[in-house]
């Protein structure tokens, strides 16, 4: 089996797992993850892109965080700006301050030819608890194709 097939087979598969366990009884939608970034440049097998980002929930102040997307797979070309919506999920009815912070984890597909489409599914945060799933799908401009696995680091922002 070649590479490019395996790591779209792995990133698939994750997807599949990584929906199911968001799905779950026992968590519930807190809100809307937004971020947006500059420029990104693939370096063949991976790439790290830095967005701001705000949590929106529905009767609470935004939450700002600053995120680091690292991938590994196949990234190849480079793209202008970047923006991307996930649908929070944890154990909880509410975030506090800061409460996303933490390492997440999935799997990632885009492409990019002017204008361009992509998707993920993270799992992460506080104990492996908070699932971060397309809202939409990603947006982007530029000329890029991506497979692979994703890990996207939350801070608090300003």
């Amino acid at each position: 089996m070649n590479r490019p097939s395996l790591f779209l087979g792995l990133a698939a598969s994750i997807l599949v797992a990584s929906s199911a366990q968001a799905q779950s009884p026992q968590t519930v939608q807190i809100g809307v993850l937004n971020c947006r970034g500059g420029a990104s440049v693939g370096f063949i097998v991976g790439s790290v892109t830095n967005l701001g980002c705000v949590l929106l929930s529905t009767g609470r102040p935004d939450q700002p965080y600053v995120a680091t997307i690292r991938k590994v797979g196949i990234d190849l070309g480079i793209t202008e700006s970047t923006a991307l919506s996930w649908a929070v999920f944890a154990p909880v009815e509410r975030a506090g301050m800061g409460d996303l912070s933490g390492n997440y984890a999935g799997a990632q597909g885009s492409a990019s030819f002017g204008v361009g489409l992509g998707a993920n599914v993270l799992i992460g945060g506080s104990a492996n608890s908070i699932a971060l799933q397309p809202l939409s799908l990603q947006g982007s401009t530029g000329l890029n194709v991506a497979a692979g696995l994703e890990s996207l680091e939350l801070r608090p922002g300003r």
